[in-house]
């Protein structure tokens, strides 16, 4: 699957700028315009490729990636042919070239961080060899792992600067390679936002690790120094305090929710990949703060294991996540329990380990392909929907069935799909007698009935 790092939704908002009055030149709107088209050219690909990873996974029988080990790193010479010319591999000295060996110092130290620390050999475990490439298109704004190999954009040199400079951005993208060749997760929805956090997570233990920072010491923030001077940014996001990376006049204010109180139910960027990803982060921050010491050694061992583990699967969402690290914590439970419920996710309690592959969310108990939209309670659980009787028990006001049924009751409000600029999608067949309820004078319920106000005033900001 082809898993970015730069999400749509920032680079839509730059490219529209003009348009909104706002102080940006032609160049670089039309820069991240054209990023965004090239990037769409993927979904299809990407659909295909992310079903057929969730079947092999679920089946065991996952083939290993082909090389010889080691690495090497490509330039597409501003052009779109993948892999390009090779330039470097593992075992040459210095290029010359800075992007090429950003990438290649990059690598390097990821591929070192998953095998001192927790003993994986490469992304696939078997020691395959990882191909890069840099200068890929002209002020592409954006980086990609496309299922075999790492792809690197030179930036606007506006806005964005080299996608090979901040190393935690090297460290994502391969740690995308290695949740796809371990639970192999959706790219889409609770799955995909776990897939994007996991990478921030190990991109963030790669950088940590580099400057020899304590889970105390350390920023905490996702591609620092990515922006370039001028923009208002410290980092594309922050674990410790998602929605807080950036407020500039051309970036809008960073909309990344950090509770689940702030979920936003989206049919764009995903299922919201790059903007509920915040939850996961800040649950691994507040782990890793309260364990103590080294974040790779403590919350990331954790993590790692819980990823690779078979409680983990292609649909897991944040709650069978948090029960599956909870399960591998070990005398830190209690700790890695706590930093989930104060996201707003409840880790149910993990299944026996004699349990049965249905019971431990096994892979062969559980079904794989395209990701259903299950809509989701205010603990991070999926809703569980009954059947209702018009003027029944379940049914909604006014007798109307199915209203109520698609509402949490105790554990959380109704989080009716919406896109960005706060519609609801027409896809959801809730969306008519939802947009009737909200007029009904029920409070909280409404186009955005899942967003605290704050949430809802972050969308505001963020679409204008």
């Amino acid at each position: 699957m082809r898993c970015s790092f730069v999400p749509s939704h920032l680079l839509r908002q730059i490219a529209a700028a003009p348009g909104h009055g706002l102080a940006v030149d032609s160049e670089t709107a039309s820069a991240c315009a054209a990023t965004l088209e090239v990037d769409g050219g993927f979904r299809t690909r990407r659909a295909e490729v992310a079903s057929q990873v969730a079947s092999e996974v679920a089946s065991g029988v996952r083939a290993a990636a082909a090389g010889p080990g080691g690495w090497l790193v490509h330039t597409a010479a501003n052009g779109d042919d993948l892999p390009g010319t090779p330039v470097r591999s593992d075992s040459e000295p210095e290029s010359g070239d800075v992007a090429v060996d950003e990438a290649w110092s990059g690598i390097r130290a990821a591929l070192e961080l998953f095998d001192q620390v927790y003993g994986r050999t490469s992304y696939d475990g078997e020691g395959a060899r990882v191909l890069a490439t840099v200068h890929y298109r002209t002020d592409y704004d954006n980086a990609f792992w496309d299922g075999t190999q790492l792809v690197f954009g030179d930036g606007d040199g506006r806005i964005f600067g080299r996608l090979t400079g901040p190393v935690d951005v090297l460290g994502h993208e391969l740690t995308h390679a290695v949740t796809e060749y371990s639970a192999g997760l959706e790219y889409a929805g609770q799955p995909g936002a776990l897939n994007e956090s996991i990478s921030d997570v190990f991109g963030s233990c790669l950088k940590q690790r580099l400057l020899g920072q304590t889970a105390a010491e350390a920023d905490w923030l996702i591609g620092a120094g990515l922006f370039l001077p001028g923009v208002d940014a410290r980092g594309i996001r922050d674990l410790a305090a998602p929605g807080t990376a950036y407020d500039d006049p051309v970036l809008g204010r960073d909309p990344q929710a950090g509770h689940m109180d702030g979920y936003v139910e989206t049919v764009d960027d995903n299922g919201g990949v790059h903007l509920n990803s915040g939850i996961p982060n800040k649950a691994f921050w507040a782990a890793a703060t309260a364990i103590g010491g080294h974040s790779w050694e403590g919350a990331g061992r954790i993590w790692y294991a819980a990823l690779t583990g078979d409680r983990v699967t292609p649909t897991t969402d944040f709650a069978g996540f948090a029960a599956a690290t909870v399960a591998v914590a070990g005398e830190h439970a209690a700790a890695v329990a706590a930093a989930w419920t104060s996201v707003g996710v409840d880790p149910p309690a993990p299944a026996p380990a004699d349990a049965g592959p249905s019971a431990r969310h096994g892979r062969a108990g559980q079904p794989v392909g395209r990701l259903r939209r299950p809509e989701y309670d205010g603990r991070g659980r999926p809703l569980q929907r009954r059947p209702t009787r018009a003027g029944g028990p379940g049914a909604g006001r006014a007798g109307r069935p199915g209203v109520a049924g698609a509402r949490a009751t105790a554990a959380g409000p109704l989080r009716l799909r919406v896109h960005l600029d706060g519609r609801p999608d027409r896809a959801d067949p809730r969306a008519g007698a939802h947009a009737r309820a909200a007029g009904a004078g029920r409070p909280g319920v409404g186009q955005t009935s899942a967003l605290s106000a704050s949430a809802r005033d972050r969308r505001r900001r963020f679409t204008g």
